[in-house]
């Protein structure tokens, strides 16, 4: 059982680190999902560095680049504790998944919005469970 729910939490994180990459890379070629709602904001964004960049990366560039990598980190995650549950999970790697996810959490609940809150908060409640069977 705790193995098939690190699987099942580790799916939820794939999915949303496929999703979210998808979203942002599409955003590369027609700024539509991570854009700001007002477009001068957008276009200020290209205009303009961040200090401790290169002066060629625009903040607009900057902001892509951190969503695109951020959907690799939810993938990668994902996928070690969905490789993990699928192998045979260790006690301890449920617990790492659930304090993984517990930050994912905490995240979603302080910076983004509902649908990786319920997401994450479903992913990690398996992971706990996982743990705690």
């Amino acid at each position: 059982m705790s193995n098939a729910l690190l699987v099942v939490g580790g799916a939820i994180f794939v999915l949303m680190g496929v999703v979210h990459g998808a979203l942002a890379l599409a955003d590369i070629v027609r700024p539509r999902w991570f854009t700001p709602a007002d477009d001068a904001v957008r276009v200020a964004m290209r205009s303009t560095t961040v200090r401790f960049l290169d002066a060629r990366a625009c903040v607009w560039d900057a902001w892509l680049g951190f969503n695109i990598s951020h959907s690799l980190g939810m993938l990668l995650f994902g996928a070690a504790a969905l490789a993990t549950g699928v192998r045979g999970a260790p006690p301890a790697a449920a617990a790492v998944a659930a304090g993984v996810g517990a930050i994912y959490v905490a995240l979603s609940l302080r910076f983004w919005f509902w649908a990786p809150a319920a997401a994450s908060i479903a992913a990690t409640a398996c992971f706990a469970v996982a743990w705690w069977s």
